[in-house]
């Protein structure tokens, strides 16, 4: 008995399982390097970590640090330098997470949308049971809206709409 309950449940599992969590699984090296480097630089603690840094090297160079010689006299060209270059680093940390972020949205999207195509396609099953339910217990009732939802849906006719409203 629990062998039919299993497979019965299975393949649902299975159709979710492989169309959303393939493309978790499979990441490439360049995407776990992309979460590290966000995961570091979008960190409060990496935050403190540069105000110190700045910190310390501002006092450095000013001399108020009495044990320490100054290497970059204000307006510290160096600490200029190595800023511009960390913000370019920084900019294209972010612009490198926005692009992954929006492969997993369309990823998250594909996967929504092959649940909701088979979810329709189910619920227009089920309609079609309960209307044939419905002639055998001879309960003659003509709803529009009923036949209208037993209807399968034109995917390509979908396809074609939502690009027309994209192109708005």
């Amino acid at each position: 008995m629990n062998s039919v309950k299993e497979t019965a449940s299975n393949p649902v599992e299975n159709k979710t399982k492989s169309n959303f969590e393939r493309p978790m699984l499979n990441k490439k090296r360049s995407d776990k390097i992309a979460v590290l480097v966000t995961n570091t630089f979008g960190s409060i603690t990496f935050l403190f970590i540069c105000i110190l840094f700045f910190s310390l090297w501002i006092l450095w160079n000013l001399n108020l640090l009495p044990s320490l010689k100054p290497f970059d006299p204000f307006p510290f060209p160096a600490l200029e330098m190595g800023v511009s270059i960390f913000a370019i680093v920084l900019s294209v940390s972010v612009l490198i997470s926005q692009k992954r972020q929006g492969r997993m949205e369309k990823i998250s999207q594909d996967v929504e949308f092959e649940i909701n195509i088979q979810a329709e396609k189910e619920i227009t099953k089920i309609l079609e049971m309960l209307h044939n339910i419905q002639k055998k217990l001879h309960i003659d009732q003509r709803d529009a809206e009923l036949e209208q939802m037993k209807e399968n849906i034109d995917l390509q006719e979908l396809h074609e709409k939502a690009k027309i409203k994209q192109k708005d």
